[in-house]
């Protein structure tokens, strides 16, 4: 299983881009892929193939109207681990016996 996460953002388009990022949450959220939003981009977490095909259609709709597209991602590969959207926080707060901001 990978925890893939990722920013994506058009260049060129002025300062605020959430017109655009907002196209690619819908994208992620339809797709079906577990995933979380945080202020600096989105974590998916699912197959190598399936995390990558929602980055993938993410982009292909920016291109669309966009000439310059700025993306990082990282990958977290764990073999025979899932859950780890919420159990990697989870394993955090157990060891400072308290709940995070999340």
């Amino acid at each position: 299983m990978v925890l893939l996460e990722f920013s994506m953002s058009p260049l060129g388009k002025g300062e605020s881009v959430g017109k655009y990022v907002s196209r690619s949450l819908a994208i992620i959220d339809r797709s079906g892929v577990d995933y979380r939003l945080n202020p600096m981009g989105t974590v998916l977490e699912g197959e190598w193939d399936e995390v990558f095909g929602v980055v993938r259609r993410c982009y292909e709709r920016m291109r669309k109207d966009c000439s310059r597209i700025s993306c990082t991602i990282k990958v977290d590969y764990r073999r025979g681990h899932t859950g780890r959207l919420g159990g990697k926080v989870a394993s955090v707060e157990k060891r400072l016996k308290r709940k995070l901001k999340t």
